[in-house]
């Protein structure tokens, strides 16, 4: 019998594409995959096209769930910060442990779920949810393992605001103050997701935390892009309610994602992101990115 595909969800998604690149490494080693994209489009053809099965359908709609959960084995769970989150995972949840027969489920968490329980206020709503999410997984009795990356370096607060400063002025400009932060590579993290998945078996049951390989103030971060770049890179640090009101109102984002990317700008000047751990390398046997190999695999994101 051949093997049961492995089910990837999000496998369109934008920030880091992780779910894309979780499909990539998995078809590298042969593996049979179904990619879940929400619709049906240019990226949808570029999984087909690394021999990936392709559903369209909705995280939210157990006939959806279903439908693409049907024969599959194992089963990545993410899902881009939506106020629909917590009901897709819900209703993923509910399926899986009804219909499915899955012998592992990666479930995308986040870091600060970690320093978050019931009584928790000061998160995002998206932060709250991850952390709901977990506790329904848990409750599920399905064979979890949760990954708590930190910040991508895929973020718009690095994509959008740092690195678009350094490329035309030289400055690192956000309202971090002293925090420091470790920034993780979307792409180690989806060789964590890839490698569990492969061989699940270890790995059941257990919460695993991604970070970059150091945890630095921007200062330190901004000679770090200096070096890498080989040109001045400084840090200047903007008041939070200017930012905000200014440079992060100005793009026009939807409230959901507007209140996430606040929240994470406000939790990193409050120290939350200042973490680091060896997970990535334990799972994959290779450091985690940092700073100077990020750079110098992506000079166009750093250039005008």
């Amino acid at each position: 019998m051949p093997d049961p595909p492995i089910l990837v969800t999000g496998a369109a998604g934008s920030v880091g594409a992780v779910g894309r690149t979780v499909v990539e490494e998995l078809r590298r080693r042969e593996l049979p995959v179904r990619a879940m994209v929400h619709r049906e489009d240019e990226r949808a053809e570029a999984l087909r096209a690394t021999g990936a099965e392709v559903v369209a359908g909705d995280l939210t709609r157990a006939p959806d769930v279903a439908r693409v959960l049907d024969g599959c084995g194992r089963m990545y769970f993410g899902m881009s910060v939506s106020p629909k989150y917590l009901e897709a995972t819900m209703t993923t949840a509910a399926v899986a442990r009804d219909y499915a027969r899955l012998d592992a489920l990666v479930n995308m968490s986040q870091m600060t779920v970690s320093q978050m329980d019931l009584t928790s206020t000061s998160e995002s709503t998206q932060q709250r949810e991850h952390w709901l999410a977990e506790q329904a997984l848990n409750w599920s009795g399905l064979p979890v393992t949760h990954l708590r990356p930190t910040v991508f370096m895929e973020n718009p607060l690095f994509t959008t605001f740092a690195y678009r400063s350094i490329a035309e002025e030289g400055t690192i400009r956000l309202p971090f103050g002293t925090g420091r932060t470790s920034p993780v590579a979307a792409r180690d993290v989806a060789a964590v997701v890839a490698a569990i998945l492969v061989d699940p078996s270890s790995h059941i049951g257990r919460t695993y935390h991604l970070t970059g390989p150091a945890s630095a103030d921007m200062t330190t971060m901004a000679e770090e892009f200096a070096a890498a770049l080989g040109r001045p890179v400084a840090y200047v640090d903007v008041s939070y309610e200017a930012w905000v009101n200014h440079d992060l109102k100005a793009l026009g984002l939807p409230d959901h994602l507007f209140d996430h990317l606040a929240t994470m700008a406000r939790l990193h000047a409050e120290n939350r992101y200042d973490r680091r751990t060896d997970d990535i390398e334990t799972i994959t046997g290779r450091p985690a990115t940092g700073v100077r190999e990020y750079v110098r695999e992506h000079p166009e994101m750093f250039t005008t």
